[in-house]
């Protein structure tokens, strides 16, 4: 690790050289795609990012929890490297090799339950989501699909009708996919009840609106991540689970933003010992190289027809490779526990702070969110939010907002962040917090 782990601002944020190269970006770049600071990176590490314009910023984002070991982390970059010289691709259907075979063996290993299970490797997120469900329409014969309020799954057209949230994601690009269906999810802050209650509700709803016999599978995040961070209340996931057992649905979980140690445990589904019949990941999966996987029961993912499942880039050497290599470091260097000790840092002092303007903090491990509203209520405020991320970023602070509302900030540090570092990040948070929420 060469980029110094130290907070260094030798310009403003974003400084000239990133509005330069910003401004080429207007030439060429679609307005669609966006950034949340438009700050161009040249170096990264460990908690650190290092811009053109020499300024080092702390990184409490992670490429949205995707370096969970760190950037350029040594166990990714050095067989990364060997990888790069031997080949680059194949492509596994035509002709396979090892590695891919590893990262399946792996992922049997790790996700929840004992049971035998089988793997296929893509290369985002929503590929993966849209494979499950293609996978549980197959397996069950049933058309409908169950998702959740405040649900984020992706932005290719089935996974757009699976998210909940219309702007920016879904606003104008429908159609969308048919056979999705809504129910309410747990949300604490906003519904102070039980699980197993709101569990009850969100049955009762797919029972009276189309019963289970037609519906293929429930898919669920154990905590939403583009959603809020909402964490449900003990209870919810099991009480779901269990109906879903008992109907011959099947429960994919969806861990891309709560993976690989994120939450303190491997996956999110491990705190309430829910295994889930399929359950997709990417993310932090590979140490910032595309790679996604569906893992599930042998008996359903060996159900699939030949060809039916893969792509040309899925499961690529190189992703491969980098993966292994991320799974090691987790391994050996304890980053459920890393996460944990995040976690007991951040946590208390979030909640220490004394203003109304807050609902909430909440999170498991290294994914938390803070949850803004306008003091004295529950109604949202988007725009403080907005302003604090500001504050934060031209202090060299990567912060990032999230929410159904866009009211909560999300803490998602590299799980090898050094300690001092994220406390000068929160610091810089607590500060800008304060700032705004004084008056």
């Amino acid at each position: 690790m060469t980029t110094a782990q130290a907070r260094v601002l030798r310009t403003e944020i974003p400084g000239p050289n990133s509005r330069e190269l910003q401004r080429r970006r207007a030439a060429t770049v679609a307005g669609g795609v966006s950034s949340v600071l438009p700050v161009y990176i040249t170096e990264a590490a460990g908690g650190v990012l290092h811009d053109v314009d020499g300024n080092s910023l702390i990184d409490l984002g992670s490429g949205i929890a995707v370096t969970n070991v760190g950037n350029a982390a040594p166990e990714v970059v050095e067989p990364v490297r060997r990888q790069v010289a031997e080949f680059t691709h194949t492509c596994f259907m035509v002709t396979p090799y090892e590695n891919y075979l590893q990262v399946c063996e792996e992922l049997a290993a790790l996700t929840p339950g004992d049971h035998e299970k089988r793997s296929a490797l893509f290369n985002s997120g929503a590929e993966a989501v849209e494979n499950a469900v293609k996978i549980a329409r197959r397996a069950t014969g049933r058309p409908a699909i169950v998702a959740f309020d405040h649900a984020y799954h992706g932005r290719t057209n089935l996974t757009m009708a699976l998210t909940a949230k219309s702007v920016p994601y879904k606003h104008g690009f429908g159609p969308f996919a048919p056979e999705v269906y809504r129910v309410p999810m747990s949300y604490p802050a906003r519904d102070g009840r039980p699980g197993e209650q709101v569990a009850r509700e969100a049955i009762e709803r797919i029972d009276k609106q189309l019963g289970a016999d037609q519906v293929a599978a429930v898919l669920i995040e154990p905590i939403q991540g583009e959603g809020g961070f909402i964490e449900p209340a003990p209870g919810f996931l099991p009480a779901i689970a269990k109906w879903c057992a008992d109907n011959g649905v099947l429960f994919i979980a969806d861990e891309i933003q709560t993976g690989f140690c994120r939450t303190g445990a491997w996956f999110a589904c491990d705190h309430e010992n829910v295994v889930p019949d399929l359950i997709t990941t990417a993310k932090g999966i590979a140490g910032g190289l595309p790679l996604a996987a569906v893992t599930g029961h042998a008996d359903l993912m060996d159900a699939m027809p030949p060809s039916s499942l893969g792509g040309t880039y899925g499961g690529n050497p190189i992703a491969c490779a980098g993966a292994l290599g991320a799974i090691h470091a987790m391994r050996e260097r304890d980053l459920a526990g890393a996460a944990r000790a995040i976690g007991d840092l951040v946590l208390p002092r979030l909640r220490a702070l004394a203003t109304g303007a807050i609902l909430d903090v909440r999170g498991r491990g290294a994914m938390i969110g803070i949850e803004f509203v306008k003091p004295g209520t529950t109604e949202p405020d988007p725009e403080l939010t907005a302003k604090i991320a500001k504050t934060c970023h031209a202090r060299g602070v990567v912060i990032l907002t999230c929410g159904t509302y866009g009211n909560v900030i999300r803490l998602l540090p590299p799980l090898v962040i050094d300690h001092a570092l994220l406390t000068e990040g929160l610091e810089v948070l607590e500060e800008a917090i304060r700032e705004h929420t004084s008056s």
